[in-house]
């Protein structure tokens, strides 16, 4: 039980709890903030999403971040982090002014769309700026369990917020007032994260070799700074690997969300009881947060015992079966085996996630980690989005897509094999 008295130094910490009290009042705040929008948008008796719908929502809120991601990266490198993490915050709880006032207006327009964007797009920064920093809070063999622990502890915080954002909702007599609601409490929520982040000293969290330049030189600078990430990532093919596998179990994951938003808005509810729908998936949300915080257990023990490559195939070849439950439930409308898909699928994205922060952290100098991280965001957003696409391309409103499902099976099947080969290889 090792890694009990490891998780008890890390809080001894005082920058460690900074870093980990900020993504988790933060990612409470976002909890409270998607609720609110899968309220107003997916789960509204007026408003009956199709696959379409649904691919086309994600892909507002997660497709153009992922192009500039990659830009914010360099500023990551360039500018103090704890300024990022401190002004970041705040410029969300700017940015959901006018999300509030798009949904007082009843508005599904471009316009709410650009407004999300903003907000969910400066809060990836602000999870990649984390992710940096940790490591200037945390070292050595103790990184494994720092990433195994915040990553997490903040996907939980996320469905904790999101699930007590219901609940408020309903205080507020639901609706888009409800909505509003949720709205105006993440913006305390992002407002106390900047003051927490506030407490580090300037130069706390890196970067170690901060470039300096001008504001017109940084950009003028990105590119090329970008293709020295990109050789950077290149050249240490063990990072390269895991930052693909990620990619890989994360279009899995974006099918499983496609399918089970139309399955329980379409099949295994009325389209009409969208309350019952919204607490079924609150419930599927739930298993897998749950798998996410068994897999955090698990990860630092296992992967020192097997090594993080065998470890991480394991829990990949695990999510495929998973994948193939997901097929079954869809075909005999069976929630429980839903339930045990989403907690299959929950605990490999967990895992796999530890480790992969793991191995960039150790491979990837500090001076090039942001920009590496902000490549990584980008390639788990473009993964996730064409999970969803794929399912509004092939799958039927009603969500039962059996051969899709098991065809995403058969894919990490194969991941999971060429990951294990190529860790046999070079172990990490």
């Amino acid at each position: 039980m090792q890694r009990l008295p490891v998780v008890r130094s890390l809080l001894h910490r005082k920058d460690f709890r900074a870093l980990y009290s900020t993504r988790l009042v933060g990612q409470f705040g976002d909890g409270f903030f998607q609720a609110a929008l899968a309220s107003f948008v997916l789960f509204s008796p007026e408003r009956e999403p199709n696959a379409t719908a649904i691919a086309v929502a994600f892909g507002i809120l997660l497709l153009p971040y992922s192009l500039v991601g990659p830009f914010a990266g360099v500023f990551l490198d360039r500018w103090l982090r704890r300024n990022i993490l401190v002004r970041a915050n705040l410029l969300k709880a700017l940015l959901t002014i006018p999300v509030i006032a798009a949904v007082l207006a009843g508005s599904e327009s471009v316009i709410l769309g650009i407004c999300v964007l903003a907000v969910l797009g400066v809060g990836r920064f602000i999870l990649a700026g984390l992710s940096a920093s940790l490591p200037h809070v945390v070292s050595g063999k103790e990184l494994i369990y720092a990433n195994a622990l915040t990553p997490t502890s903040g996907t939980i915080a996320f469905v904790v917020g999101a699930t007590t954002g219901l609940g408020i909702r309903q205080l507020f007599g639901g609706g888009d007032s409800g909505s509003v609601a949720l709205l105006l409490f993440s913006i305390g929520t992002f407002i106390s994260a900047a003051f927490i982040a506030r407490t580090f000293a300037v130069h706390a969290l890196g970067p170690t070799h901060q470039l300096k330049a001008s504001m017109v030189d940084s950009l003028r600078g990105v590119t090329g700074d970008l293709l020295v990430g990109v050789r950077t990532l290149s050249a240490h093919r063990e990072a390269a690997r895991a930052l693909t596998l990620v990619a890989f179990n994360r279009i899995s994951f974006g099918v499983i969300t496609a399918g089970a938003l139309l399955l329980l808005r379409n099949t295994f509810h009325q389209s009409s009881n969208a309350n019952a729908a919204l607490a079924d998936f609150a419930i599927l949300s739930g298993f897998a947060a749950a798998a996410a915080l068994i897999a955090a257990i698990l990860t630092p023990w296992v992967s020192r015992k097997i090594g993080i490559p065998r470890w991480s195939a394991l829990t990949v070849a695990q999510a495929s079966i998973g994948m193939v439950l997901f097929a079954v439930a869809a075909i005999q409308e069976n929630f429980p085996l839903l339930l045990v898909a989403g907690f299959s699928l929950g605990f490999a994205g967990q895992a796999v996630k530890v480790c992969s922060d793991t191995v960039i952290q150790r491979k990837i100098p500090d001076e090039s980690l942001g920009r590496v991280f902000s490549l990584f965001d980008m390639s788990v957003n473009v993964a996730l989005v064409s999970g969803i696409i794929l399912v509004a391309l092939l799958a039927p409103v009603s969500g039962v897509a059996p051969i899709v499902y098991i065809g995403v099976g058969v894919g990490l099947a194969l991941a999971s094999i060429w990951y294990w080969r190529s860790g046999s290889q070079n172990p990490v």
